[in-house]
């Protein structure tokens, strides 16, 4: 099985959400490819951080500066185990993009972690009808409108739908992937 994988990135994904996951799956191991629609490797894309801090949703922060390490372009699905899909605002205009939805769907059959606004694809892609996803809350009608079953969990939790891994916000990244991880067939030894 091939040890790599590969992150779909945009312009304000969130800024946890990205650098998490794209560097504890490459301390496993993992080649992390991270792509972006009309950007080159060693380009970057901007983040953005996002908190909670007692408003009726999250707040919204400059976040750094995320280098990619391939090239959208370039990339070839079969040459990866599985899809990492981060949120923030990234995936609202990623799912616009014929290119993105085809890629999306071309993971349907492998292991796909999507976490917060990631939903968006997902239901653009119509990947996950009849399937337990987990969403930043205010993509639940996202989720439904797709047919998926929305997961209704606390922030710091995960779900896990056959090969599909699912969390509502960056709180949740030990659970969500230590669950992808799983997915993935990987084992942590300590």
């Amino acid at each position: 099985m091939t040890k790599k994988l590969l992150l779909l990135a945009g312009d304000y994904v969130e800024d946890y959400e990205i650098m998490v996951p794209f560097q504890a799956l490459g301390m496993l191991g993992y080649q992390v490819d991270a792509v972006c629609p009309d950007r080159k490797k060693g380009e970057h894309v901007l983040t953005a951080i996002h908190d909670f801090e007692g408003a009726q949703t999250y707040s919204e922060k400059p976040g750094h500066r995320f280098a990619l390490t391939a090239t959208f372009a370039d990339v070839r699905h079969e040459d990866y185990a599985g899809l990492v899909i981060p949120g923030g605002r990234a995936p609202e205009y990623l799912r616009l993009n014929p290119q993105v939805i085809a890629l999306v769907r071309a993971f349907a059959d492998r292991p796909i972690a999507a976490i917060c606004h990631a939903a968006q694809l997902l239901a653009a892609a119509r990947i996950i009808s009849g399937r337990r996803v987990s969403a930043y809350p205010a993509c639940r009608p996202d989720v439904e409108l797709a047919d998926g079953i929305f997961a209704d969990i606390a922030i710091d939790a995960a779900v896990t739908d056959g090969l599909l891994v699912t969390a509502p916000a960056w709180p949740a990244h030990p659970a969500w992937l230590a669950q992808f991880v799983a997915v993935l067939g990987a084992r942590v030894e300590i």
